[in-house]
Parts: C-alpha cells; sequence; structure tokens
C-alpha cells in the first residue's frame, strides 16, 4: 500500500505547495558514529525501495551525506527515477541560529546532500549557541539570547532563494509558535515535536490545525531514550491489549494513533522488517473505545530543552524557556 500524503500549505506562488508522505525515516541518532554509516545507508536504500519517500535528517546528526549517498546510489539503480520524488527534511542547528549564518548553513547541509534544493527546512530548537558549538551537554556560557524574528527571516530567505521549499520550526511550544506567528512574513508549514499516545501534545495539535501549521511526531514510538527502565509506548499494557486484540504490534498501534491525529511521523529503525511493519497502518482504524482508552494514558515528555544542557546551565533555564504542554 502506498504510504498517504498531506499537501503543505504555502505562501509563496514561486514555491508552491508540496504533498508530505505521513510516514518517513529518521537518521538521527544519539551519536552517529562511522561503524553506523554502512547500515544506515542500507536501511535508507531498503525504504526507498519498499516506497519510502520522505526522509528526514539535520546538522547535528551528521547524517546528511549518508543520505546523500544513499539517494545518489537510489537514482543510479533505478528505485527512483528523480529526486523530485523524494521529500527531504533538515534543520539548522542552534550554532547557525543567527541572522548572518542562516543562509550559510542550509548551503553546507545541501552540499552534503549533494542537492540543490531541501522540501523542508526546519529550526531544530528555539535557542542559540556561540558559532562553532555543538552536541549537548550545553554549558550556559555557550547560549546567546534566541532572536526568532531574525533568524526566522534568514529562514524566510532561504525559500525565496529556492533553497528550500518549505520552512517550519521543531520542539517550539504553542506559546512560541504563537510568537512566530505574530511577525512572520511566511507563517510555517510545519512544526515537528515529540509525539506519540504516551505524550500526546493535544493543545499544540488544537492550535496548530486552527492556524493550518501541520505537525510531524518525532518519537512516534517513544524514542530511544528509556524512562525508569521502561519505553513507555512500546511498554504500555493498553496498547499491548489493543493491538493483541487487533493482531497488530504496539509500534503499529501507536503509528496508527498518530496518523488518526492528522499528524505526519518520522520512524527510525535500521531493520528492514520493522521498515515494511511501519507501513502496515493504513488499510484499517482504531475503534472508539480504542481511542479512548489512548486517551486516558499518563502523560511523560522525554525530549525537553532543559535535557540538552548540562546540570549548571539546567539550573538557570528560565521557566518561559522551559514550559511542558501536554
Amino acid at each position: 500500500m502506498a504510504i498517504p500524503e498531506v499537501v503543505l500549505s504555502s505562501t509563496s506562488p514561486a514555491t508552491g505547495a508540496r504533498a508530505i508522505p505521513v510516514l518517513g525515516m529518521g537518521t538521527g541518532w544519539d551519536r552517529f558514529t562511522h561503524e553506523q554509516r554502512p547500515a544506515t545507508k542500507h536501511a535508507i536504500l531498503s525504504a526507498i525501495e519498499l516506497g519510502y519517500r520522505h526522509f528526514d535528517t539535520a546538522a547535528i546528526y551528521q547524517s546528511e551525506d549518508v543520505l546523500g549517498e544513499a539517494i545518489a546510489e537510489a537514482l543510479q539503480a533505478g528505485l527512483i527515477h528523480s529526486r523530485a520524488e523524494l521529500f527531504i527534511t533538515s534543520k539548522i542547528w542552534c550554532a547557525d541560529a543567527h541572522r548572518d549564518l542562516v543562509v550559510p548553513a542550509i548551503r553546507e547541509s545541501l552540499r552534503n546532500l549533494k542537492l540543490d534544493y531541501l522540501d523542508l527546512y526546519l529550526i531544530h530548537w528555539p535557542m542559540r549557541l556561540k558559532a562553532g558549538e555543538s552536541y549537548p551537554p550545553i554549558e550556559s556560557h555557550h547560549i546567546l539570547p534566541f532572536d526568532l524574528k531574525s533568524v526566522w527571516e534568514g529562514m524566510e530567505e532561504c525559500q525565496r532563494l529556492g533553497l528550500a521549499k518549505h520552512i517550519g520550526v521543531s520542539n517550539f511550544t504553542t506559546w512560541k509558535l504563537a510568537e512566530l506567528l505574530q511577525y512572520a512574513k511566511v507563517p510555517p508549514a510545519v512544526v515537528q515535536v515529540e509525539m506519540n499516545p504516551t505524550w500526546q501534545q493535544k493543545k499544540l495539535r488544537e492550535f496548530c490545525k486552527e492556524k493550518g501549521v501541520h505537525v510531524i511526531a518525532y518519537s512516534p514510538l517513544g524514542g530511544q531514550d528509556m524512562f525508569m527502565g521502561k519505553n513507555l509506548v512500546l511498554e504500555s499494557q493498553v496498547l499491548k491489549d489493543i493491538a493483541k486484540a487487533k493482531g497488530k504490534t504496539v509500534a503499529q498501534v501507536s503509528l496508527r494513533w498518530v496518523y488518526e491525529q492528522g499528524a505526519s511521523m518520522i520512524v527510525k529503525t535500521l531493520n528492514k522488517d520493522r521498515i515494511e511493519e511501519n507501513m502496515k497502518i493504513f488499510d484499517w482504524e482504531l475503534s472508539d473505545e480504542d481511542k479512548h482508552k489512548i486517551s486516558q494514558l499518563p502523560q511523560f515528555k522525554r525530549n525537553t530543552l532543559r535535557s540538552m544542557l548540562s546540570p549548571e546551565a539546567g539550573s538557570k533555564l528560565p521557566d518561559e524557556d522551559e514550559v511542558i504542554e501536554e
């Protein structure tokens, strides 16, 4: 079964609106090592062969060049006929969240990917670091005031130059998104956030629906990190019971729930069987009873701004910069 698509909003006649496949493959790992490169490229090629067309990367992931190599090999092997068949997302890192560094940053990502344009370019986090600073944990003396308005002007320039078909944000709260919408000449087409049955983002989803901003869920299966030794999605007894009754896996139930909320999703796995299994969510539905049970699940946010900071920096984080919304 083909992966469904959603047409993104566009305010640029030159760019036009693009359709985004609702299921995409992620390429971000906590620490991307040289040893992971062959397996990651092989998984991307397997995904393309199976029918995936949406791939997500970021400058900080250090996987852009691997994705670019896989795209080139897919074209050469005839798995796809043109780059236009793919939807490629990347993100600007906080160290480049300076007005004069935004365009150079996307150009660097495009060089890594060996592409002429991105389908979607996102602000990775609403935070600015000193130029050159990269991996968490982040120390307080590396953090600078974040000028969202000027950075967004740089993102708008990326679209105006044809380097990105759409622009958006990641890890933004409702109030941060509302701030951006007050002065954005080109509104964000997308917000990418942590979202799954144990972090449902109801308030943000309702706000985005009202404003015409499409939601993309990352960590739709609960993410790589464990909380108290458990993955709260995959170990949920409620989800296990629903999966058993439907003859599905817990992962499929979680992904189906995300899809039924109107969101797209990014899933990470190097296992070809699971890559294929994740596609099998579009020809069945959750019942009203299933959805009610899922709506009652305890909520826990795994990925926060504070989690990227050193203990010293986290203690200085202003409350308004760490808003937890359910």
